[in-house]
């Protein structure tokens, strides 16, 4: 809570000053007794995370102090300097502190950043600076840093590999055709227009490289069924080539996730059978 105290009296104001000196004197010492000689502050939404007669007491002791540290990198600096965050005065211990050889602040650019190396028991954590000239360059660096981190997350929580450029959507659209003229009826209408769906990802794909996506897609069809189930789109060559080959991989993951996700929207979609008004 925010709040202001009035004073009128110079005497009552002498009685503050001393209090409120004494308060930040205390917590310094207590800082200095556990062994502690740079701070970490996190940020305030209220008002300045420090005072400046705590920043000139600390100075004092020698302690280094890195102040406005953002409220959801608490957990990551944490996690990566083995240390605990410390909301209490009582917890403030050298056991809930982490030991560091360098703590320095570096000058990149027309910006800072403090960097810490040699920790002693340091986190699985890794840090990535991304730099660019301008703001749309880095935000495409770190939307391309970010997608390949999903890669290798997809790698690790299922290590499967299958071809690209589109090749698994277009031969379970062929499969599924297939197995859509053996049934009847509503069943069967469904499943061809599901086969028909998969059809979307290689036809987008085609036209994005700039290519024909009907020639395109008609001539993967006709390679998948001929048997060559790891052809896909080349984007680069603007042709139909072997994906394995080409070395194009993706994650098998991020196809079952895809038709897993689509499914169950389609399915919520479906469950909706008519919205009814209502008055108050």
């Amino acid at each position: 809570m925010d709040h202001n105290v009035v004073v009128s009296d110079y005497s009552a104001m002498d009685r503050v000053l001393k209090e409120e000196r004494a308060y930040i004197l205390n917590i310094v010492k207590q800082i200095k007794k556990a062994g502690c000689n740079v701070l970490l502050v996190q940020k305030s939404i209220l008002r300045d995370a420090l005072s400046d007669l705590a920043i000139h007491f600390l100075d004092k002791i020698k302690v280094m102090v890195v102040k406005d540290v953002e409220r959801e990198d608490i957990a990551y600096v944490c996690k990566t300097l083995g240390c605990r965050p410390i909301a209490s005065l009582d917890h403030f211990t050298a056991e809930n502190l982490s030991s560091a050889e360098l703590c320095e602040e570096v000058m990149t650019g027309n910006s800072k950043f403090v960097k810490i190396t040699g920790i002693q028991n340091p986190g699985r954590t890794i840090t990535v600076v991304v730099r660019g000239s301008n703001k749309l360059v880095l935000d495409e660096a770190e939307r391309s840093l970010h997608d390949a981190l999903c890669v290798i997350r997809c790698l690790v929580k299922q290590k499967a590999l299958i071809a690209g450029g589109g090749a698994p959507e277009i031969e379970l659209a062929i499969k599924l055709a297939a197995y859509g003229q053996t049934l009847g009826g509503v069943e069967g209408y469904c499943v061809r227009a599901y086969a028909n769906a998969f059809e979307v990802i290689p036809s987008t794909l085609a036209e994005n490289a700039g290519l024909n996506p009907i020639a395109t897609v008609t001539d993967l069809r006709n390679r998948h069924a001929q048997g060559d189930i790891t052809t896909g789109i080349n984007v680069r060559k603007g042709a139909i080539t072997n994906m394995f080959e080409e070395k194009v991989f993706q994650p098998l993951l991020v196809s079952t996730s895809l038709v897993t996700l689509a499914s169950e929207t389609v399915r919520s979609i479906l469950k909706i059978d008519d919205i009814i008004n209502t008055m108050q």
